[in-house]
């Protein structure tokens, strides 16, 4: 079975072609479903000679047997009639004819179980071709999702040096060396951070004192106003 080991070869090196053709994947799938359906016709052919075959053998043991029941019936008539030469000829060509039908049933015994485990074949391999047109939607959502995860890494892994997470966090450093670099001037000319700090706290309290007598007198006013 020749056509079973180049099947197998189609899909080993179609497997092969599917693992190194990553950029169209859903294009390489589907080139690969045509691969296998153009070898599944050439299949299909051969079998079908083999099928063809083991009906010409079928007729042909058919044919050889209708010609010796023929020549039986001959003979019977030859016998009927007293000829008993032309009966042991006609017998005679019935035994050759009945040979040959015999020869004929096995040979087409044989070519019917060949085609038949043949077509059985083809039938799995068509079955294998309906998995495949099935799985091809599974194997691209597989393949999406594999690139995408390929993405998400190599951004992160960019976010350690060369991305826009790794420039704001130099940012921030610079940032906060500056104001430690302030802080530092400040001191050497004299100035007192936590002193400034307290006198802003007292001028945030004042002024939220400030407040609260302002929205207590406005409460009066109106209260006053609206029992006049």
């Amino acid at each position: 079975m020749n056509w079973l080991n180049q099947f197998s070869l189609v899909m080993r090196s179609s497997l092969t072609t599917l693992r190194e053709s990553v950029e169209n994947p859903e294009r390489t799938l589907h080139q690969l479903i045509i691969d296998m359906e153009e070898e599944l016709d050439r299949v299909r052919c051969s079998v079908a000679q083999a099928v063809a075959d083991e009906i010409q053998m079928r007729r042909r043991c058919e044919r050889e047997r209708a010609d010796a029941e023929r020549w039986l019936e001959r003979a019977s008539t030859a016998m009927a009639r007293g000829d008993e030469s032309a009966a042991k000829a006609a017998l005679d060509q019935k035994l050759s004819a009945q040979q040959r039908a015999d020869r004929y049933a096995v040979e087409h015994e044989k070519q019917k179980t060949d085609s038949e485990k043949l077509q059985a074949s083809v039938r799995d391999l068509e079955d294998k071709i309906r998995q495949a047109k099935q799985k091809k939607t599974l194997l691209m959502a597989r393949m999406a999702r594999a690139s995408s995860s390929q993405k998400i890494n190599a951004a992160l892994e960019r976010s350690g040096s060369r991305s826009a997470f790794a420039q704001f966090s130099r940012f921030e450093q610079q940032v906060e060396r500056e104001e430690a670099l302030t802080e530092a001037w400040d001191r050497m000319d004299g100035k007192d951070p936590d002193a400034a700090e307290l006198e802003l706290e007292f001028a945030r309290q004042e002024h939220a004192q400030n407040l609260a007598r302002e929205l207590a007198a406005l409460k009066a006013r109106t209260t006053a106003e609206s029992e006049t």
